[in-house]
């Protein structure tokens, strides 16, 4: 009797484990959720999800809860660098610098904390190794969104621009569609890739990159000019474009 009151109360404890289970969305065969076996990685749940093979697997979004407070502080940061350069501004009679600091910090307190990854979700990337096969959570979920044949230039601008991706362009190039600011840092911009990977790139005769091209669905950051205030804020920009990088394309407008 001793001995099956213990199974029975085994059972009870198993039927009381939560499956784990990732959900998978957008262009894809099977969305949902999808069962994690134990040590679960990225292509046991690609292989039942079944992205689309023409999609546009470039801009593949893994979002993790195990990113969430990480980025929580992000975003306060920005936020408080963004204030720090309204005072500064203020004190320092740039009322358009201020300005500026005060409407991108109204953005930045509309975007999300979602717990983007960076993360090639290439199904055929990661099935033959050229990218990494990453171990999932619970909770975790995939995006695979459609092609958005624009690219966003944001940030120091007098408004975002919404313009239409071009083959070959530079990233520098889009700018002449889509005037900086008096404000805006001259020499460099931040190129946010629809992965979620960022880079910065010099922009100057100085200091000039070739070969930085957006892809559909990028997003280039505008760099707000800080450093002739005292203090500086020598990290909002770099910052401000990893935040930019966490959104879902439909977040920043």
């Amino acid at each position: 009797m001793k001995r099956l009151r213990m199974v029975s109360a085994g059972l009870l404890l198993l039927s009381g484990i939560s499956q784990a289970a990732v959900t998978v969305s957008g262009d894809v065969a099977n969305p949902g959720p999808v069962e994690l076996p134990p040590g679960g990685r990225l292509l046991d749940v690609i292989s039942v999800a079944v992205p689309n093979a023409e999609g546009y697997w470039l801009a593949g979004v893994l979002l993790r809860q195990s990113l969430l407070e990480q980025q929580a502080r992000l975003k306060a940061g920005v936020l408080f660098d963004l204030d720090v350069l309204q005072r500064m501004a203020s004190l320092f009679d740039r009322p358009s610098r201020a300005a500026l600091a005060l409407r991108l910090a109204e953005q930045v307190r509309q975007m999300s904390v979602t717990g983007r990854q960076v993360a090639d979700l290439d199904p055929v990337a990661v099935e033959v190794g050229f990218a990494r096969n990453i171990r999932l959570d619970d909770g975790d979920h995939l995006i695979y969104p459609k092609r958005v044949d624009e690219v966003q230039v944001l940030g120091a601008v007098a408004e975002t621009c919404h313009l239409p991706y071009q083959p070959l362009l530079e990233a520098r190039e889009y700018l002449e569609s889509c005037t900086p600011l008096d404000d805006a840092e001259s020499d460099y911009l931040w190129l946010i890739q629809p992965n979620g990977a960022v880079r910065r790139v010099g922009i100057a005769h100085w200091n000039r990159e070739s070969g930085q091209f957006p892809v559909a669905g990028s997003k280039i950051l505008v760099p707000v000019k800080n450093d002739d205030l005292d203090p500086p804020v020598p990290e909002l920009n770099q910052q401000l474009a990893e935040l930019i990088a966490t959104q879902l394309a439909e977040v920043v407008r």
